[in-house]
């Protein structure tokens, strides 16, 4: 445990003080922790909940509200999580903070989002030692769209290499926001917790609302309980919810009737009543997955709301690919695993696919190749699921002969090319915030990736912000890991979808003994096709274990060949029991094995396992 520079001056914290604040607006402050990766969102978390004492010392632990285990091993933020603190201001005032940690990678701003709906004002935390980063800029943005107070925090301010002055200069001369507002604090040391709570007390505004009007609440996440069924989250607009009530889902027209509302403080704590302000969660015996939609507003169905809320975006994916079961018999399993996950994801988008090669499947959107190993492992540790997964891909336009525009995001449903008119392939706009002495490296990686130059603006004396347009196939596999890599960690980005462009495409397929195996189909650019597919069929041969017979592995555009690899035949020495003779005889015996080889290859059935398709997935491909 970090070594605190605050004492606990309470072991076990009285709720029970603290009841009456939960009703009162003007005493309720919804506030939400956004940042750019590794800025230390989780450990002011902590911080804030030790130094209210939301936590004894004897059950904290590093990342407190990062609940999966795969956030703890990878310490990363993957949901966003909220819990109640409750705090007494330096004048006496007791007040109850809703706390939401969101996720920093660009892969989860779906989650960042939908937090920022349940709030009136942020924690744009910064690195004093790194200073203004790509997400730390788009974060400010989306922020900004909801029209929330944002409070800048330098963390870190304990570190040799901080430099307060200067990111309070980027603060007024990146972000544009008042440097005079900024909280200089170190959550690792716990230094300045208690400034920052009396800013945000101070700053955030108090919710809006109007108690008497009927029920108005938005579901901003849920989770799934095996015993008690789909627990609700949600955000009290209008109104009050209680125990007893029969509430009605407005976009699923499903009533229910609540068991129990109440608060996270860790864990949950039932309290009599939410009212106007406050966020906490829902129990009302919904069994149905189906039942619950991430964005519906819920309200009494006996007093309705008028309008319901206009809930988020719809959630556009910008990688997809085949998830399918290694075992034919854990299809249902799958589906049910995917519609729990849903649940709790609701970036996550699936619908139902067959292959000839892995039978039944689903095809998968996901936000970026992060996002896809993160369900991938979800799938197989929380639902005990061994699965296959298809090399990734994002959407592409057809423009056909017939004047018919298609989207295409599965290979396996990639036109006839005599059919194709016109090619189309997304274009993002990329934003990277790089160190001066390493701007040629950077921009060689990006040259790399096809892109195409706009801007370069010098922030300062130190920093400078490169803007591109790179095809969006480029940047999904491991572009943040070539970035991080040439700038020793140093250069961040972000990016969004631009449009989609003219491109010169075509469809690679994998044969494996003259078969065409369809879960390896590949669309992407003729001008790295061949680079591409020899290292696909290089791993290809690594993974795919020897048989009788030699096995030829190939890749082919349009029936033309551009690239193979032999994975070479076991062989059987029929010779050994021959000693001395005749050579005829030895070469009779060999002639027989090469004819059986012969008649092996053309009916033996080659069994792709399952590291053959993650290799795909790690191949490293300039």
């Amino acid at each position: 445990m970090y070594l605190l520079t605050f004492t606990f001056y309470i072991a076990n914290f009285d709720f029970m003080n603290y009841l009456d604040v939960i009703n009162e607006q003007s005493r309720i402050r919804n506030f939400s922790i956004i940042a750019h990766i590794d800025h230390g969102k989780s450990t002011l978390s902590d911080r804030l909940l030790q130094i209210t004492n939301a936590i004894s010392e004897r059950d904290f632990h590093n990342q407190m509200l990062d609940s999966m285990d795969i956030e703890q091993e990878r310490g990363i933020t993957i949901k966003t999580q909220n819990a109640t603190i409750f705090y007494e201001s330096k004048d006496g005032e007791k007040f109850a903070l809703n706390l939401l940690d969101t996720p920093g990678h660009v892969d989860f701003s779906y989650e960042v989002s939908r937090a920022l709906m349940a709030c009136e004002g942020v924690l744009l935390v910064i690195d004093a030692s790194q200073g203004v980063e790509a997400q730390t800029i788009a974060n400010m943005y989306m922020a900004l769209e909801h029209d929330l107070e944002i409070i800048p925090v330098l963390n870190k301010i304990d570190l040799p290499s901080a430099d307060v002055d200067n990111v309070n200069l980027q603060i007024e001369h990146d972000l544009g926001l008042d440097s005079e507002m900024s909280v200089p604090v170190s959550a690792k040391e716990g230094i300045g917790i208690e400034d920052l709570l009396e800013a945000i007390i101070k700053y955030c505004p108090k919710p809006k609302g109007d108690s008497k009007a009927p029920l108005k609440a938005l579901i901003f996440d849920a989770k799934f309980d095996p015993y008690r069924g789909v627990h609700v989250f949600i955000r009290v607009f209008d109104g009050s919810i209680s125990p007893g009530d029969e509430i009605l889902f407005m976009q699923t027209g499903k009533v229910h009737k609540v068991e129990e509302v109440g608060i996270l403080q860790i864990k949950q704590v039932p309290t009599k009543e939410l009212s106007t302000g406050m966020v906490g969660y829902v129990i009302a015996n919904v069994k149905g997955l189906e039942d619950t939609k991430i964005g519906d507003t819920i309200t009494l169905s006996d007093n309705p709301c008028e309008t319901e809320l206009p809930g988020f975006k719809e959630v556009k994916p910008f990688v997809f690919c085949s998830i399918f079961p290694a075992e034919g018999d854990d299809y249902k399993l799958l589906t049910d695993s995917l519609n729990k996950l849903k649940l709790n994801d609701a970036s996550l988008i699936y619908q139902p696919e067959s292959s000839l090669a892995l039978g039944f499947g689903y095809r998968c959107g996901f936000l970026g190749l992060l996002h896809l190993e993160i369900i991938q492992e979800r799938l197989e540790r929380e639902f005990n699921l061994d699965i296959v997964t298809t090399a990734p891909s994002v959407e592409y336009i057809f423009v056909l002969t017939s004047g018919d525009e298609i989207m295409v995001n599965n290979p396996i449903n990639y036109p006839e090319p005599t059919k194709i008119k016109d090619a189309k392939e997304p274009f993002v706009d990329v934003n990277i915030i790089t160190p001066e002495e390493y701007v040629g490296n950077v921009m060689q990686v990006v040259i790399d990736r096809r892109g195409i130059q706009k801007h370069i603006n010098y922030l300062d004396n130190k920093r400078v912000q490169l803007d591109y347009e790179i095809p969006l196939a480029e940047i999904v596999y491991d572009f943040q890991d070539k970035i991080k890599s040439v700038s020793r960690g140093y250069a961040s980005f972000d990016y969004h979808f631009l449009e989609y462009r003219k491109s010169d495409l075509v469809k690679v397929d994998i044969l494996v003994n003259k078969k065409k195996v369809d879960a390896l189909s590949m669309i992407m650019h003729r001008e790295k096709s061949q680079i591409k597919s020899r290292a696909v069929v290089e791993k290809l041969k690594d993974n795919i274990p020897r048989h009788m017979f030699q096995i030829p592995i190939q890749a082919s555009i349009n029936g033309s060949i551009i690239a193979r690899e032999n994975v070479k035949a076991l062989r059987k020495n029929v010779t050994a029991k021959c000693y001395g003779g005749d050579i005829s005889r030895k070469r009779k015996l060999l002639e027989k094995q090469k004819k059986g080889k012969k008649r092996m290859r053309q009916i033996g059935e080659v069994e792709i396992p399952q590291e053959a398709f993650m290799s795909i997935l790690k191949t490293d491909i300039e």
